[in-house]
């Protein structure tokens, strides 16, 4: 009998532990497809637009008045460039996507008419939400995008800004307080293969 315990005991113990001898599972790498939701004329301006955001954000960080300035023209420019008729989806998601830039465009003449560096950035702040909520309207695939939130700006009422990395650059006081912030959303709408 103990014989016949002592064997039960052993296979119980290696039938528990067997779990422990398979290698770990490893997730597969995630491939993207490289194809996109949106047409490539579409894309192609959208992409355009969110670079000249990034642009503004740097002269932001900058602090430089006139390139501020220049930045938020290039970006008014390219913002009314997108090409919204050929975004794929209903008309609703056309119309709302114009709605958005209507307003972006709206804050950036007002950004541009600011004096005071800091009415300029909270111009920006919002032209930064306004774009946030169009990259998801218009579902905006080729590239990570991160909203990041410093919640000392402001006096503490907080900020975002978008960025192209998980990297921290405050373009809100960028040399008092350069890396406060933390990535509160990243969008990542690209494809991936399946």
């Amino acid at each position: 009998m103990q014989k016949a315990l002592l064997v039960f005991a052993v296979l119980f113990f290696f039938s528990c532990n067997s779990s422990d001898l398979k290698p770990a599972d490893v997730a597969a790498p995630v491939v993207f497809t490289g194809t996109s939701g949106n047409s490539a004329a579409f894309n192609a301006t959208f992409k355009k637009a969110l670079q000249d955001y990034y642009e503004l954000k740097e002269q932001f960080i900058a602090e430089n008045r006139g390139g501020i300035d220049t930045a938020a023209s290039q970006l008014k420019y390219s913002v009314n460039e997108i090409l919204t008729d050929s975004l794929s989806g209903d008309s609703t998601i056309r119309m709302v996507a114009k709605t958005y830039i209507t307003g972006i465009d709206a804050e950036l003449i007002g950004l541009k008419g600011e004096q005071d560096l800091e009415e300029k950035r909270k111009a920006f702040q919002m032209v930064g939400e306004q774009f946030y909520d169009l990259i998801r309207t218009v579902q905006y695939d080729q590239e990570v995008i991160y909203h990041v939130y410093c919640s000392g700006v402001f006096s503490d009422e907080g900020a975002s800004w978008l960025s192209s990395s998980a990297q921290i650059r405050n373009p809100y006081r960028p040399k008092t307080m350069p890396d406060c912030g933390e990535v509160r959303d990243s969008i990542d709408l690209r494809i991936k293969a399946k």
